[in-house]
């Protein structure tokens, strides 16, 4: 009999992978930093063509790319004159599970059928395990859906016990936990135990079938207006969808700005268990958003498919109250009540919408269905109960895990960029922590693709790291040998200065 506790399972985790994922991820890897990303999203040995035609065998794709007339209206009278770009959403709550997610689902699960699997496994809290719980149901396939979705007095979240209802109503069998470090010990472990195929958000599979729907965007705004739209923005969580969006809007030659947005969920932990119910947004938000950009392989495959930091080219949050305002706004104004994840990226499009002129466009690339759970007044009756205090104001002065500031007027809804530059840094230097080894220059091309930049730059972030690095070590030492009582703490500033230096120079 297998040691399934929770040291063996991990300890085979590799082996399990593997086996449920049917893709040698070996083959892709050098032993260092470097990989065949391109290689391994070749591997699966789908095309553009065909991912349309798996996706229109689920009915899925073709949704409608919608004007929102009144909302870019209001816009305009908030922004200066002659600004304020017209602006879209890309209807995607119109898919058999109700979001974007059902695109991943399709590739991933039509490839677990083809390779024999009886069942899928998803670890996910949001729209995926849904996804995947309507695609298995077409296909023919088990499926079960593993939730982090309570804290440890068993109080859940009311939008993540929504998406449960809706997998079981597809017919999944739904696994739900606190949070906490056993999703992935029991994932691993049903996926050794049934042997189904790991349908994860990460895979090449699932984020090829993103692809179409960057490429459907494309199609449809040239058929309509004879030019691509100006930008695009895609709520930023996992990266999976601003990955394969973004890459489908190259595949077509498409030239839009590819925007990120998050909720602003700063000062929150996402692993903590007191801080769990303390967030109104169970994904868009930057608890995932900010650590999968700056370090992908964080998933549970080896090597992760989204990686955002090589598509994005503006990063921008936005306050949970600004994103419940818009929901209702989206409502009221246009007749269209959709999820707070594609509202999220709504949010930011009108604010960026107003420093952008009026015959310019923007895309909203996605919406999500809405249900009693994932509604707004459940989830700001859900934040009261946590103590957190809800008001009209100004949401640039909202703290999050202890208010919901509602905007006191359209004008103060504000998209705020968040610091790209030092994302890429932060990737460089978690890449290089990753191995015991000075980065060959096969990493530092590799790295330089991951962060859209050349090599000179990989190699310049290189140098402050040392740099810096070097300073602290002469200053620990001089402490740990008696020589000195130096504040190393206080020495963190200095950590600017080389910065500063090599973008001087």
């Amino acid at each position: 009999m297998k040691d399934m506790s929770y040291n063996a399972v991990m300890g085979r985790r590799a082996e399990i992978i593997k086996s449920a994922v049917g893709m040698d991820y070996s083959r892709f890897e050098s032993g260092s930093i470097a990989f065949d990303y391109e290689g391994m999203m070749k591997a699966t040995g789908l095309d553009i063509n065909e991912v349309r035609r798996i996706q229109e065998s689920f009915a899925i794709g073709h949704t409608p790319l919608i004007e929102l007339k009144n909302i870019t209206a209001l816009a305009r009278k908030m922004a200066p004159k002659g600004k304020g770009a017209r602006i879209f959403i890309k209807d995607e709550a119109c898919n058999p599970s109700g979001s974007f997610k059902a695109r991943r689902a399709a590739t991933s699960i039509y490839t677990a059928r083809e390779m024999g699997y009886k069942g899928a496994i998803a670890a996910t809290s949001g729209n995926y395990g849904a996804a995947v719980a309507s695609i298995c149901a077409m296909a023919g396939l088990k499926c079960i859906i593993v939730q982090e979705c309570y804290d440890s007095r068993y109080i859940g979240q009311p939008e993540i016990i929504e998406k449960a209802r809706k997998c079981e109503a597809f017919g999944a069998e739904v696994v739900q936990l606190s949070v906490g470090p056993e999703l992935f010990y029991e994932t691993l472990r049903m996926l050794e135990d049934t042997g189904y195929f790991n349908a994860s958000l990460y895979t090449p599979y699932g984020i090829i079938g993103v692809e179409t729907l960057g490429y459907e965007i494309a199609e449809q705004f040239r058929a309509r207006f004879g030019k691509d739209p100006d930008a695009v923005v895609c709520t930023n969580a996992g990266g999976g969808n601003l990955t394969g969006t973004a890459r489908g809007l190259r595949k077509a030659g498409c030239s839009a700005k590819v925007i990120a947005a998050s909720v602003n969920l700063s000062g929150l932990h996402m692993a903590s268990d007191t801080q769990f119910n303390k967030k109104s947004f169970t994904t868009g938000h930057t608890g995932f958003g900010v650590p999968f950009s700056t370090w992908p392989d964080r998933s549970d495959v080896p090597r992760s498919a989204a990686r955002p930091l090589r598509y994005m080219d503006r990063y921008v949050t936005v306050a949970q109250g600004e994103v419940f305002y818009m929901t209702e706004m989206l409502a009221s104004l246009e007749g269209l009540e959709r999820g707070p994840a594609g509202d999220t990226s709504l949010a930011a499009a009108f604010s960026v919408a107003q420093e952008m002129d009026e015959d310019q466009c923007i895309v909203v690339q996605e919406t999500e269905y809405t249900g009693a759970g994932k509604h707004v007044n459940p989830q700001l009756a859900f934040a009261r109960k946590n103590g957190i205090d809800i008001h009209f104001g100004d949401p640039a002065e909202e703290v999050p895990g202890k208010s919901i500031i509602l905007p006191a007027h359209p004008s103060l809804i504000k998209a705020r960029d968040f610091n790209i530059e030092h994302m890429r840094h932060s990737l460089i230097k978690n890449a290089v922590a990753s191995v015991d080894h000075a980065p060959t220059e096969e990493d530092i091309r590799f790295l330089a693709e991951e962060v859209q930049r050349d090599a000179a730059y990989v190699k310049a972030v290189l140098a402050e790291l040392t740099f810096t690095g070097s300073l602290l070590l002469i200053g620990i030492g001089l402490n740990v040998m008696g020589l000195t009582k130096l504040r190393i703490l206080n020495m963190m500033p200095a950590v600017l200065f080389p910065i500063l230096l090599c973008q001087f120079m």
